[in-house]
């Protein structure tokens, strides 16, 4: 029974340390801190310009009092434009990022650096031209078919 649930536990251990669920983990983290930065710069910045042009950002007055409950539907209105200012800040920070990054890729491109990583690559395998198989890159005979490779030197057959 003990080894069952150490397997069990073992099994855990090796899901939690998975790097996508660690990367999920960093994810919900730093989207909880970006939600914050958020919802500050909507309402302490987006809201009172919008409120300074047009009014107030509040419906006020749309509620329905039914058996003693309000429903109020000015205050779901509202929360559905505060989503969309939210939704339009959010949107216009991801394109800001990603053009920046895009800016970024551009100019690695232009000054070589990229071309360096690529030119480095390991070369592509070399071939038997007459079984298809892998051999090394030193090698005269395939070790897969024996066929003589160009190149090939035998002292025996001179």
């Amino acid at each position: 029974m003990a080894q069952g649930k150490k397997g069990i536990v073992e099994q855990f251990v090796e899901f939690i340390n998975r790097d996508n669920v660690v990367d999920l983990a960093v994810g919900v983290i730093i989207g909880g801190a970006f939600t914050s930065v958020v919802n500050s710069l909507v309402s302490s910045i987006i809201q009172p310009l919008i409120s300074a042009i047009g009014g107030s950002p509040k419906v006020k007055g749309l509620s329905v009092v039914l058996n003693g409950q309000t429903i109020d539907f000015g205050a779901f209105i509202s929360a559905a434009i505060s989503f969309l200012i939210t939704a339009i800040a959010v949107f216009a920070i991801v394109k800001a990022v990603n053009k920046m990054n895009d800016l970024k890729e551009l100019a690695v491109k232009k000054a070589g650096l990229a071309g360096a990583a690529e030119d480095s690559a390991a070369p592509e395998p070399r071939t038997c031209p007459y079984c298809k198989q892998e051999i090394a890159e030193d090698a005269t005979r395939c070790p897969h078919c024996t066929s003589k490779l160009a190149g090939y030197e035998n002292a025996l057959d001179a």
